[in-house]
C-alpha cells in the first residue's frame, strides 16, 4: 500500500534522473570533436573581438561550449586591453560560467602586457577579496604580472613579501627580478640579483642565461654574450631557440656573419628548428652573400600558402547535438583575416583515444601538417603508442613528409619509454635515407635509455649509431661519454661503467669534474669504498683536484649509507685542502656521528668548524652529473662583463681592446685612473647622468671586482 502511494513520485524521480543524466552527458562522441568545436568558438570570439560591432560577442556567450578553456584562450588572443576588458564585462552576463585560475591569469596577463596597471590592481584586489570563488593569486602570479607591466616597485614589494613567507624562492622568481632589472638597464642591481641567486643555492636554468645573454647583447657586449652561451653545454644547461635568436640578431646587426655561420651550425647540432622570428636576420645574411648557409632554414620559414585565413564565421549549429543557437550570429568580420586557432597541446590531448573514428574526424578536419606543427604535437603526447600511431598516420597525409626534426622528436619519445625496437626502425630509416642526426639526439637517446633502464640499447647507440650525426668534436665526445656513464649507473651496470671510463681515458678524453662527481656519488652510495678511492686517485692523475662540492657529495653519500667514519675522513681531507662544508652538510655529518656513537669525532668536527670564528661559508652549489661548483664559479663571467661595462661608463674610455690575433685585453690603467682620483676630481671622470641609475660607490666596487675577476678568469680563457 505504501509503495503504491509513492509510485507517482517514483516515476517523477526517474524522469528527473534521466534528464540530469542527459544534461550531464558529454555531448561529443570523443575529445577530438570537442576540441574542434572549441577551436571554432575561439575563432568566432577572436573575430568578434576585432569587429566593429559592439554586440557581436553576446550571442557567443550563450553556448554551452563556453568554458574556462575557451575563455582563457580567447583572452590570450585579445588584440588590445580594451577588447579584453569588454570581453571580461560581457562574461558577467554569460549563464553558467564561472572564472577559473586559468581565465583570471590570462586576463591579468593581457592587462599587464598592455601596461593597464590600474585595471590589473583592481583585478588582483577582486581576486584577493574572493569575488572569483576559489581563484587564488600567488606570489608568482604577482611577480609575473608586475614584471610584464614593468612595475619595478610592485615587483620589489612582492619580492620582499614572498621572501618573508618562503625560505628559498624558485629559480623563476629570481629570473623575474633579475630580468626586470636588466630590462630597465639597472646593471649593478641585475648583477647583484644574479649573485644573490647563486649565494642562496638556487641553480640557474636556461631562462636565467637567456636573460643574461639578451642583456649583454643589448649592451653591445657580443663577445661576452657568446662566452656565456659557449659555456652552457659544459654545465649541461639546455641552449634554447630564444638564445640562438638573440645572438643571431646581435651578430647580424654587427655584420659578424662568420659567428652567425657558427651559430647556425650549432643549431643543427642541437636539433633546433628556427622560428620565423629569425627570418629577417637570415635574409639580411643572405643579401650579404651567405645564401648557402641560410637557404635551408629560410625555406622552412616561408609562410605556408595552404593555411587559409579565418575571414568569416560559419554556422556550426548543425554539428551541435544539443541544438545551441548559432554562435556566430551578428558578427560582422568580413574585413578581418586571421589564421585558424590551434593549440598543439590541446590537440595532442584530444588524440589520446586513437581509433578509426578519430582518424576519420582528423582527416575531415583538413589540418595543414607542417614539420613544425607535427613536432609540437609529438612533444605533447604522453603515450608512446598514440604518438607512434599519429606519426605513422601523418606520414600519409597530402603535402607532408617526415624530416629529421620530426624523426628525432619521435625517436627520443620512444627511447624515453624504452621502445627499443621502434627506435631501431627509425634509425634504419635515417641510415637508409642518409639523413644526418643532430648530435643532441644521440645524447638524448643514450640518456633516455638510461631512464628507461635499457643499458644495452644505450651502448648500441653509442657504439653503432653515433656516426649518424657526422663528425663529433672531442668536447662533444666527452659529453656523450658522460651521458653513457650516467645511463649505465642508472641501470646498475657498474662493471660496464668502469670499463667505459677506462676506454674514455685511454682514448685521451678526460672526464670533467661533474662526471667524476656523479660516479663517486653513485659508488659511495653503494658502499663500494675501493672504487671510490680509485676514482679519487684518477682525478688527481688527470691533473684535477676534488672541489668542495665533490667533498660534500661524499659526506652526504657516506652518511646516507651509515658510514659516518668514512664521512668523517672526507671531512678531514676537506679541511686539509683548506675547504669547509656548508652548515647543512656539517649538521648531517654531526647527526650521523652521534647516531653511530662516534662522539670524539663529532667533537672534533665542531671544534674544527668553529675555527672559522663563526663566519659560515656560502652554501656549496652544484648538481650531480650536471653542474659543478667550478662551473658556478665560472658564471662569474657575467659579473666580469658587467664590470667591464661599468668601468667603461665610469671612465668614459674603452675598457677592452682586441688585437689582430683575437686576443682580448682590459685597459686596466683606465679603471685605475677612475679609482685613484679622489673628491671633486672624480666627477670629471663620471657621467653625471649615471648617478640617477647607479650607486656610484657600488659601481666603483663592482668595477674593481670585475678587474680582479678578469685577471683570474679572462674572457678569452688566456692568461694576462
Amino acid at each position: 500500500m505504501i509503495f503504491e502511494r509513492f509510485s507517482p513520485f517514483k516515476n517523477l524521480f526517474s524522469l528527473l534522473n534521466q534528464q540530469v543524466r542527459s544534461f550531464a552527458r558529454d555531448p561529443f562522441p570523443n575529445k577530438l570533436t570537442h576540441y574542434l568545436h572549441r577551436a571554432k568558438l575561439i575563432d568566432s570570439i577572436r573575430l568578434a573581438l576585432r569587429s566593429n560591432s559592439p554586440n557581436s560577442l553576446n550571442p557567443l556567450l550563450q553556448t554551452r561550449l563556453l568554458d574556462s578553456f575557451v575563455v582563457a584562450n580567447a583572452f590570450r588572443s585579445a588584440p588590445s586591453a580594451d577588447s579584453a576588458i569588454s570581453f571580461f564585462e560581457n562574461l558577467k552576463q554569460a549563464p553558467n560560467f564561472a572564472h577559473s585560475q586559468n581565465t583570471i591569469f590570462a586576463f591579468g596577463t593581457v592587462l599587464a602586457k598592455f601596461k593597464r596597471k590600474e585595471e590589473l590592481k583592481a583585478l588582483i584586489g577582486d581576486a584577493k577579496d574572493g569575488k572569483f570563488n576559489n581563484v587564488k593569486v600567488s606570489f608568482m602570479n604577482l611577480l609575473f604580472w608586475y614584471s610584464t607591466a614593468g612595475d619595478l616597485q610592485e615587483v620589489l614589494e612582492t619580492w620582499e613579501e614572498y621572501r618573508n613567507e618562503e625560505n628559498r624562492l624558485s629559480t623563476e622568481a629570481h629570473n623575474i627580478v633579475m630580468g626586470l632589472y636588466a630590462q630597465k638597464g639597472m646593471n649593478f642591481e641585475a648583477v647583484e640579483a644574479f649573485r644573490g641567486m647563486i649565494d642562496q643555492g638556487v641553480i640557474p636554468n636556461s631562462r636565467t642565461y637567456t636573460i643574461v645573454i639578451g642583456h649583454l647583447v643589448r649592451l653591445g657586449k657580443l663577445d661576452a654574450a657568446m662566452e656565456v652561451f659557449t659555456v652552457l653545454p659544459s654545465m649541461r644547461i639546455k641552449r634554447t631557440l630564444k638564445q640562438f635568436l638573440i645572438l643571431v640578431e646581435g651578430f647580424v646587426g654587427g655584420e659578424r656573419f662568420d659567428v652567425v655561420k657558427s651559430l647556425l651550425r650549432e643549431m643543427r647540432e642541437d636539433g633546433k628548428l628556427p622560428g620565423r622570428a629569425m627570418r629577417i636576420y637570415l635574409e639580411r645574411m643572405k643579401e650579404a652573400g651567405f645564401a648557402g648557409e641560410t637557404d635551408e632554414f629560410l625555406v622552412e620559414m616561408l609562410p605556408d600558402g595552404r593555411i587559409k585565413s579565418v575571414g568569416s564565421c560559419e554556422d556550426s549549429s548543425d554539428e551541435d547535438e544539443d541544438g545551441d543557437d548559432d554562435v556566430n550570429e551578428g558578427v560582422d568580420v568580413h574585413t578581418v583575416k586571421l589564421k585558424p586557432w590551434l593549440d598543439p597541446k590541446a590537440l595532442a590531448n584530444a588524440l589520446k583515444q586513437w581509433s578509426p573514428e578519430v582518424v576519420t574526424i582528423l582527416e575531415d578536419a583538413k589540418f595543414v601538417w607542417t614539420s613544425r606543427l607535427v613536432c609540437k604535437v609529438l612533444r605533447n603526447f604522453t603515450s608512446p603508442e598514440t604518438a607512434w600511431n599519429f606519426f605513422c598516420w601523418v606520414a600519409s597525409q597530402p603535402g607532408f613528409s617526415h624530416d629529421i626534426y620530426t624523426v628525432q622528436r619521435m625517436m627520443t619519445l620512444l627511447a624515453r619509454h624504452g621502445n627499443v625496437e621502434l627506435v631501431d626502425k627509425l634509425i634504419n630509416k635515417v641510415r637508409r635515407e642518409q639523413m644526418i642526426l643532430p648530435f643532441s639526439t644521440i645524447r638524448l637517446l643514450v640518456e633516455f635509455y638510461g631512464i628507461s633502464k635499457n643499458a644495452d640499447a644505450a651502448l648500441k647507440v653509442f657504439r653503432d649509431d653515433r656516426t649518424l650525426c657526422g663528425h663529433i668534436s672531442m668536447f662533444n665526445l666527452m659529453l656523450l661519454y658522460s651521458s653513457l656513464l650516467r645511463a649505465l649507473t642508472k641501470c646498475r651496470r657498474n662493471t660496464d661503467a668502469l670499463d667505459i671510463l677506462d676506454e674514455m681515458i685511454l682514448n685521451g678524453i678526460c672526464p670533467d669534474i661533474q662526471t667524476f662527481s656523479g660516479l663517486i656519488y653513485h659508488f659511495a652510495l653503494q658502499g663500494d669504498i675501493k672504487t671510490v678511492q680509485q676514482l679519487f686517485s684518477m682525478i688527481r692523475q688527470n691533473g684535477m683536484e676534488p672541489d668542495a662540492y665533490m667533498f660534500k657529495l661524499l659526506i652526504q653519500a657516506y652518511c646516507k649509507c651509515q658510514r659516518a667514519a668514512l664521512a668523517y675522513r672526507v671531512f678531514v681531507d676537506m679541511r686539509n685542502s683548506n675547504l669547509m662544508p656548508d652548515a647543512a652538510t656539517k649538521d648531517l655529518l654531526l647527526k650521523s656521528l652521534w647516531q653511530e656513537g662516534r662522539r670524539k669525532e663529532a667533537v672534533i668536527v665542531e671544534e674544527r668548524y668553529e675555527e672559522t670564528d663563526g663566519v659560515l661559508p656560502l652554501a656549496l652549489h652544484g648538481h650531480v652529473w650536471t653542474v659543478s661548483s667550478e662551473d658556478l664559479t665560472r658564471v662569474n663571467i657575467v659579473r666580469v662583463a658587467f664590470g667591464i661595462l661599468l668601468s667603461e661608463l665610469l671612465s668614459g674610455k674603452k675598457a677592452m681592446v682586441t688585437k689582430g690575433n683575437d686576443e682580448t685585453f682590459m685597459l686596466l690603467e683606465n679603471l685605475m685612473e677612475v679609482i685613484e682620483i679622489e673628491g671633486k676630481e672624480k666627477r670629471k671622470w663620471i657621467d653625471p647622468n649615471i648617478e640617477n641609475f647607479y650607486p656610484i660607490n657600488g659601481a666603483l666596487s663592482l668595477a674593481v671586482l670585475g678587474k680582479g675577476l678578469l685577471q683570474e678568469h679572462p674572457l678569452t680563457g688566456q692568461a694576462w
